[in-house]
């Protein structure tokens, strides 16, 4: 937020409070028919529409496919690269045992393995709703199928 000193007639300081700089930038705005800041798009020079109708970019094989590397690479990976790094920490730590490094690198230590476990559980909450859009969709749609197949049309006797 800027502040604004000014002059009053009487020759005293005053500063412009932050109602009467909301109210002057509001009125700049106005004047100016400043619409460019639009957070419901993307800029037309970035190839927004302004408008909705697009279509859903995404399709079960490629939550599926999400899943699945979140489960075969990035958990593996996580996994991995925390035990390293515990494995490397615990040699240092031991390596400066009595040393006022050696307890930090311990207290470094217990901070990683709560960070690591905490990302696993992040990575697999991801990986469970992709899955369970995938399921929770493709039920909907077979269900909304259904009810409109249901439906019977007064024209059908003239086929």
């Amino acid at each position: 937020m800027r502040l604004e000193i000014a002059i009053t007639s009487i020759g005293g300081w005053r500063t412009m409070g932050f109602d009467e700089e909301w109210a002057q930038l509001r009125a700049e705005a106005a004047e100016r028919h400043d619409a460019s800041m639009r957070l419901n798009q993307l800029p037309a020079d970035q190839g927004g529409s302004g408008g909705g109708g697009g279509k859903l970019a995404s399709t079960p094989a490629e939550k599926n496919a999400a899943a699945n590397t979140i489960d075969t690479e990035l958990l593996t990976k996580t996994q991995t690269a925390g035990k390293h790094a515990d494995e490397a920490t615990n040699s240092a730590a031991g390596a400066l045992g009595g040393w006022a490094t050696g307890t930090a690198l311990k207290k470094v230590q217990t901070t990683w393995e709560g960070q690591v476990k905490t990302l696993m559980g992040r990575l697999s909450k991801e990986r469970d709703g992709l899955r369970g859009t995938v399921t929770t969709l493709g039920g909907v749609d077979a269900d909304r199928g259904s009810r409109i197949r249901q439906v019977k049309s007064p024209f059908a006797e003239y086929n």
